[in-house]
């Protein structure tokens, strides 16, 4: 990966984004595609546009969410002890023990409490604590105290940034899906600096916001593009370590290439010319059959307005929703490489209609 690609990357990671509190990721968004893109929009909705071939009437849309899930602050007691409620969804063990900052107006480092192993029942040491039964501790000895840092509906996220591994790995918080939004704006200046898009279509490279919660940003920003086609990115479930099941989930690897959706929720059109285009560029792909809906912006995208002949890449991660989640950056690369590549096999007279024989 090219140094600043990797800082755009490292950056975008680490800016704190969840769903509703995109503004700081969604600033870097902007910053990195200005360089390079014809223009970048804002919407109402927080989601960031960045735009090569604006006056085209044949558009396509790629979308990766910016946003990531984390917490908000919903009650202060009169201790100062900061209680608060998920935002996406969580595994309610893995909050237990962490360090957390609270995103007020100034940050605000803090732990996540709960009564210690030896006061808890045996017939609970077995249960999973639910998030109600945990709070956040930041060293406040009452509400008063608490509240000349801390607001009612602060957003909160585990102090975690982004970290190399060995073997071109990296781990980093939201990972889900800041990677999404890499490879979208990575694609637009591939699209820019390389050439080889057709100069009567756009390309609409947005950091939609709120997909944790209902894929809110694709909806709205689908509806304002009215795209032809498009492709979404999400990190997709690698299935390379234990306890998983291959005869159930299927197979899905780090660092053997970016993912390829097929069924239901990918048009037979868009998902051939993206293997088209991984053959044209020599990219290697892994197929990832979907009988139905994906839950990712793909969703949104395809019933929009009259509908839109949509594609899903995937980038494969490890520890899903967790503030430790794992990438291969080779994978992130290529994914670029094959969006782009996909916007250069489209022309305005491209028929997404999907017949025998397309």
């Amino acid at each position: 990966m090219r140094p600043e690609s990797l800082a755009f990357l490292k950056e975008i990671v680490n800016a704190p984004s969840p769903s509703g509190y995109e503004e700081p990721a969604a600033e870097v968004y902007r910053q990195y595609t200005s360089g390079f893109a014809d223009e970048v929009r804002t919407d109402s909705h927080g989601s960031v546009s960045a735009i090569l071939n604006p006056d085209a009437e044949t558009r396509i849309m790629l979308a990766g969410h910016v946003d990531e899930i984390g917490f908000i602050v919903h009650y202060i007691n009169d201790d100062g002890l900061l209680f608060f409620s998920g935002v996406g969804g969580h595994d309610s063990i893995i909050p237990v023990g962490q360090r957390v900052w609270i995103h007020g107006d100034t940050k605000t480092p803090g732990i996540i409490g709960r009564k210690p192993i030896h006061l808890i029942e045996p017939a609970e040491r077995s249960k999973s604590p639910k998030l109600h039964d945990l709070w956040i501790d930041i060293g406040a000895s009452s509400r008063e105290e608490a509240e000349k840092l801390v607001a009612l509906g602060d957003p909160v996220t585990f102090q975690y940034e982004f970290q190399e591994l060995i073997g071109g790995r990296a781990t980093a918080r939201g990972f889900d899906n800041k990677c999404g939004s890499f490879v979208v704006a990575e694609a637009l200046r591939l699209l820019k600096e390389d050439g080889g898009l057709d100069p009567n279509v756009g390309v609409y490279a947005v950091a939609t916001v709120q997909e944790e919660i209902g894929l809110r940003g694709a909806r709205t920003s689908a509806f304002s593009i009215d795209a032809k086609c498009g492709l979404a990115v999400d990190v997709n479930f690698a299935i390379d370590h234990p306890g998983v099941s291959k005869e159930r989930y299927g197979q899905l690897d780090l660092g053997k290439g970016p993912s390829v959706t097929r069924g239901a929720n990918v048009n037979p059109v868009t998902y051939k010319l993206v293997m088209e285009a991984a053959k044209a560029d020599d990219i290697s792909v892994q197929i990832s059959p979907e009988p139905g809906g994906t839950g990712t912006d793909a969703n949104a995208m395809q019933i929009a307005r009259g509908g839109m002949a949509v594609g899903l890449l995937g980038v494969p991660l490890r520890y899903m929703h967790t503030p430790c989640e794992l990438i291969q950056l080779d994978d992130v690369v290529n994914c670029a490489r094959l969006m782009a590549g996909f916007c250069r096999q489209v022309k305005p007279d491209t028929d997404f209609t999907p017949r025998l024989g397309a």
